[in-house]
């Protein structure tokens, strides 16, 4: 990327809005209640799965089914390594990451030759078939009791502690997924989701492409469920299920698909929701289902799709002079102009 393009993409305003973001969540713990605290560390690790979503959905155009599913293997595995064999954190984190990409190559040689339904169909296979194993394989995962000990990493023992450790991964992975969209890697992405025959036509080895992403998307969601594990120090099948999947693309398609920022906002959303509301109203996903009615009536494309429109309408109302001055300002440059010309 060229320092001209770096400068469009990156403006005085924009830098200005993340290093005070920045600046704010590592205040956070300093300012807020533990209980926040863990609320915003809820935020950043689903937020992560919700990009790496976004990944598939916004910017390839393949919307998966079962990313709580690719999410549980990472978890799973870990879990089973650090509680039960007594590994080191580390290494049974990177094992659990290799398990997880060695399944999503498997189920992604399958669906990257789909598309529509069909790919939703496999994704959800995968999904389903990980909840499966998960809750029938009692003598490794203990069923419904679920893996627990699952110890944190000693560095991140306390809640503070753990929340800059989530931070640090989810600003990392973060930056990484930019660096994905905006190279062109990326481009070649958001054409295969315009027109595929199109690419396939120019060139593009189109399969490849699909299932390189498959295999980011996943690692992604990989890193998501290793800190959701211990996050919780348990795992456990209802954490893994069709449910949660579908949470992780209601948060895409509610803050904003092909963003990566609008799924952040909308995995925000749904767990503020799920924390705080649910203690005060019983029924909490008959208001979440009617949020994702609003947005998806008035606001298809998500909550940060609608604050991008509302500020290029007020931009535009601010460039339009009034209609009275406009007319008389165009008549006197009319003027102007013709007897410059005669002169």
């Amino acid at each position: 990327m060229s320092a001209r393009a770096l400068g469009r993409n990156w403006s005085l305003p924009a830098v200005a809005v993340v290093l005070a973001v920045l600046l704010l969540a590592l205040a956070l713990p300093y300012l807020i209640s533990s209980y926040y605290v863990a609320i915003a560390t809820q935020v950043l690790f689903f937020g992560l799965l919700a990009m790496s979503i976004d990944l598939l959905g916004g910017y390839l155009g393949l919307m998966p089914l079962g990313h709580a599913g690719i999410m549980g293997v990472a978890a799973y595995v870990m879990g089973y390594l650090v509680s039960k064999a007594h590994w080191n954190w580390s290494l049974a984190a990177l094992v659990g990451l290799m398990v997880t990409l060695a399944v999503s190559l498997v189920f992604g040689l399958l669906a990257v030759r789909t598309t529509g339904i069909f790919f939703v169909m496999i994704t959800m296979a995968e999904g389903m078939l990980v909840w499966g194993l998960a809750y029938r394989w009692s003598s490794v995962t203990n069923a419904e009791n679920g893996i627990r000990g699952v110890a944190r990493p000693e560095f991140a023992t306390l809640y503070w502690q753990y929340y800059y450790l989530v931070l640090g991964v989810f600003a990392a992975c973060a930056i990484l997924l930019t660096l994905v969209v905006r190279s062109p890697f990326g481009l070649v992405l958001k054409g295969i989701r315009d027109s595929e025959s199109r690419m396939r036509t120019l060139g593009y080895n189109v399969t490849l492409h699909k299932l390189l992403a498959f295999l980011m998307s996943a690692f992604f969601a990989g890193v998501a469920g290793l800190l959701y594990a211990w996050y919780n120090q348990f795992i456990s099948p209802s954490a893994i299920n069709i449910t949660a999947s579908t949470e992780g693309i209601l948060m895409v398609v509610l803050g904003g698909p092909g963003t990566l920022l609008g799924p952040v906002i909308g995995a925000a959303v749904i767990v503020l929701v799920k924390n705080i509301l649910s203690v005060y109203v019983t029924r909490w996903p008959t208001i979440m289902g009617l949020l994702f009615i609003v947005v998806v009536l008035f606001a298809q494309d998500g909550i940060l799709g609608a604050i991008r429109r509302g500020r290029l309408g007020l931009i535009h109302r601010r460039r339009v002079p009034a209609e009275g001055s406009s007319t008389w300002d165009t008549v006197g440059l009319e003027s102007t102009s013709s007897r410059s010309s005669s002169v």
